[in-house]
C-alpha cells in the first residue's frame, strides 16, 4: 500500500501491506514501518529517520468526517512518535492523485518536493522555493502543476529546524503539534504535491449519500455542530467571559480572573477570508480563515480553536487582530501555534521573574511579529533559544527556569487548564505521544449537571459515564482511558473527531455504517476501540523503545489551585493524581504508568 521513497537515492518503491488486517492505512502503519526500517536511539534528524503521510483508506473520502490527514515521525520535540493531523483538502488530494500513504526517508541532496500523480512518486528541485513561506511556496506549485493541486509545505521554520516547526496543507491548515515541518527541513523536503481528481472509491454510495444527508440536517439540532457551522465557529472565542481556571493565562500563572477580554462576534466582522468548503463531503465547515484586513498574507489565517488561548490570553494579550495576525505568520512561517505560545509565555515568565533578562514581556503586542519572526529565522540569541522550545530553553536558562515550562513530555500543554478538568491533564500527562488537546473529550462536557446531557447515551457505550468535572478518582482514570482509547480510533483510521461520537452528530452506529460503507467490510464498535488500543499500544512501545521522557505535568498543576470563580480551590492532588494514573494505565492494560 505505501509508497517508500529514498531521497538520498532517488528510488521509490510500493509495499503491498494489504494482507495485514488492522492498520486501515493510517497511523498504526506509520507506525510498524517506523519500528521496522529505523534503529533505536536514532535523532529525529538522521536521514535514516521515516517520515510517514497518510490518508489511508477512509481519509480523503468525500463523506462526513473523512478529510483527514495523518503526518508521523520521530518528534525533534519530544524524542517520541510525534502524530499530527491536517483536516482540509489534502487527504482528498492524496487519493485523488492515487496515493494513500508514503513512506519518506533519506535525505535530498538539494532542496526537493515530491510530486504525487497517477498513481506515481518522483522527487523535483525545489531550490527556488526554499527561504519561501507557505503561500507563496504552495503558489508556485500550482503553477506548475495545476490550481488544484494540493500541497502540504513548510516555510522558514521547518527549514531551520525549529523543533516545533509544523507542514501547512492548502494554505491554511496545519499539521501542526510536535515538530514534523522540521523533520521536512532535515530531509531537504520543502513539500509534498498532490495532483489528481480521481474520487476515493466507496463500496456503498447510498448509505454515504444518507449519512451526508442526516449531518447537514444535525447542523441545527447538535449544539456543537451548530456552533462549528456558524461564524466565527467553535474556534473564534467570542461572547461571555471565560471562568477562571478554564484557559490558561500567563502562561498558567493567572490562576484567578485575567483581566482580559473576550472578544464579541461582531468584532470578526470584516475579518473572514474563507467560511465554507474546507474539508470535502463534509457539510460542517468548521474550518474557517480569518485575518485583519490589511495584512500582506491573508490566506494562512486558518483558525484551529487552540490560536486565540495560545497566542493570546496565555501571552497576556487580548488584542483579537493582533493574535489573528500571529496566528496567519504562524501557519505562513510553518510553525505550532501552541509550543510557539507556550515557549513564549515560558520566556516572558521567566524574563518577568528576572531570569531572563531583555526577555519578551507580557502582553507586549507590539513585539509579538518580530518575535515570531526570530523563531522562524532562528535569528539572535534568543530567537535560537525559543526555536529549541520551553524545555530545552528552560535547561539553557538555568537553575529555577524549568519550572515555568509548561510541558509533558518535552511538548508545550495546550491552553485548556486541567486543574479544572483532571480527566485532560491525565491525557496530557499519559498518552504516549505527548499532550493533545484533541486527544480527547473534556470533563467539563459529561458534567451531570452542566454537561452535554445528550451525549451521555453515547459516552455510556463505551464506559464513560457522567461524573462531576472536578472528580479526581480512580474511576476518573478508567474513564479518561476509555475516551483516550475511542478517540485514538478515530485518529488511527484518519475519522475526524469534530464530527464524532460521543459529542457530534456522527455517533458510534453511525461511525460504524460509515466505515462499513467506504470499505464494504462490516465494522464494529469493537473494532474501534481494538485499532484505538493498538494505536496506542504501538505508540507506547515505540516510546519505551527511544527512551522517551516518563509522562507527568509541571509542578504548578499540583501546587497551585484556582483562586476565584465556581472552580475556586481547583487543583490535583497529587497522591490522588497517582492513583488515577495507574487506573488510566491498568484499564489500558499497561502495568509501568513511568512510561
Amino acid at each position: 500500500m505505501p509508497f517508500i521513497v529514498d531521497l538520498t537515492s532517488g528510488s521509490v518503491e510500493r509495499e503491498d501491506r494489504s494482507a495485514e488486517r488492522g492498520h486501515y492505512g493510517g497511523s498504526i502503519l506509520g507506525l510498524r514501518l517506523m519500528a521496522e526500517r529505523t534503529p533505536a536511539g536514532l535523532d529525529p534528524y538522521d536521514p535514516r529517520a521515516l517520515l510517514y503521510v497518510a490518508a489511508g483508506m477512509l481519509g480523503g473520502t468525500a463523506a462526513p468526517g473523512l478529510a483527514k490527514a495523518v503526518f508521523l515521525a520521530k518528534s525533534p520535540l519530544t524524542g517520541v512518535a510525534g502524530e499530527t493531523h491536517a483536516l482540509g483538502p489534502f487527504a482528498a488530494g492524496m487519493r485523488g492523485a492515487g496515493a494513500k500513504a508514503l513512506a519518506v526517508l533519506g535525505r535530498a541532496e538539494r532542496p526537493s518536493y515530491l510530486l504525487v500523480e497517477g498513481g506515481e512518486v518522483v522527487c523535483r528541485d525545489a531550490g527556488d522555493l526554499w527561504g519561501l513561506g507557505v503561500a507563496a511556496t504552495t503558489d508556485a506549485l500550482r503553477a506548475r502543476h495545476g490550481a488544484a493541486a494540493q500541497v502540504a509545505a513548510i516555510g522558514p521554520a521547518g527549514e531551520n529546524l525549529v523543533r516545533y516547526a509544523s507542514v501547512v496543507t492548502g494554505h491554511a491548515h496545519p499539521a501542526g503539534r510536535y515538530g514534523l515541518g522540521a523533520v521536512f527541513g532535515a530531509k531537504n523536503l520543502k513539500a509534498v504535491v498532490c495532483a489528481g481528481d480521481a474520487p476515493a472509491p466507496v463500496a456503498d454510495p447510498g448509505t454515504i449519500a444518507a449519512l451526508t444527508a442526516f449531518y447537514r440536517e444535525s447542523l441545527a439540532t447538535n449544539p456543537l455542530a451548530a456552533l462549528q457551522a456558524g461564524e466565527p465557529g467553535f474556534a473564534g472565542w467570542a461572547g461571555d467571559p471565560l471562568d477562571p481556571g478554564y484557559a490558561s493565562v500567563r502562561n498558567f500563572s493567572v490562576p484567578g480572573a485575567g483581566g482580559l477580554r473576550v472578544p464579541a462576534v461582531r468584532d470578526y466582522d470584516g475579518r473572514a477570508v474563507a467560511t465554507t468548503g474546507a474539508c470535502p463531503g463534509c457539510p460542517n465547515d468548521c474550518l474557517k480563515v480569518y485575518a485583519p484586513p490589511g495584512l500582506s498574507e491573508r490566506r494562512s489565517g486558518g483558525l484551529g480553536q487552540e490560536a486565540f488561548l495560545s497566542l493570546g490570553w496565555n501571552l497576556g494579550i487580548d488584542d483579537l487582530d493582533a493574535v489573528l495576525a500571529a496566528n496567519a505568520l504562524c501557519n505562513d512561517l510553518g510553525l505550532d501555534p501552541v509550543s510557539l505560545g507556550g515557549t513564549l509565555a515560558f520566556a516572558m515568565e521567566c524574563a518577568a521573574r528576572g531570569l531572563l533578562p531583555g526577555g519578551p514581556a507580557f502582553g507586549d503586542v507590539a513585539a509579538l511579529p518580530g518575535l515570531i519572526r526570530d523563531v522562524a529565522a532562528r535569528a539572535g540569541a534568543l530567537g535560537d533559544l525559543l526555536a529549541e522550545g520551553s524545555a530545552r530553553a528552560a535547561a539553557r536558562v538555568g537553575p529555577g527556569a524549568a519550572a515555568y515550562a509548561m510541558t509533558a513530555r518535552g511538548a508545550e500543554l495546550p491552553c485548556f487548564d486541567p486543574r479544572i478538568q483532571p480527566g485532560v491533564g491525565l491525557g496530557y500527562a499519559l498518552a504516549p505521544g505527548g499532550p493533545r488537546y484533541d486527544a480527547l473529550e473534556h470533563d467539563l462536557d459529561f458534567d451531570p449537571v452542566s454537561g452535554l446531557g445528550y451525549s451521555f447515551p453515547e459516552a455510556r457505550r463505551i464506559g464513560a459515564e457522567p461524573a462531576p468535572a472536578g472528580v479526581l478518582d480512580e474511576e476518573r482514570g478508567r474513564r479518561t482511558a476509555r475516551l483516550l482509547r475511542l478517540w485514538s480510533g478515530l485518529d488511527a483510521l484518519n475519522l475526524c473527531v469534530f464530527a464524532s461520537s460521543p459529542t457530534r452528530p456522527l455517533t458510534v452506529d453511525r461511525l460504524t455504517a460509515l466505515v462499513t460503507a467506504v470499505l464494504g467490510d462490516a465494522f464494529t464498535l469493537e473494532d474501534l476501540l481494538a485499532a484505538g488500543q493498538l494505536r496506542l499500544d504501538e505508540m507506547r512501545a515505540y516510546a519505551a523503545r527511544e527512551g522517551g521522557a516518563p509522562g507527568g505535568l509541571p509542578a504548578r498543576m499540583h501546587d497551585e489551585p484556582i483562586t476565584e470563580g465556581r472552580h475556586k480551590g481547583a487543583v490535583l492532588d497529587r497522591a490522588a493524581f497517582a492513583r488515577a494514573s495507574a487506573a488510566f494505565c491498568a484499564e489500558l492494560g499497561w502495568q509501568d504508568i513511568s512510561r
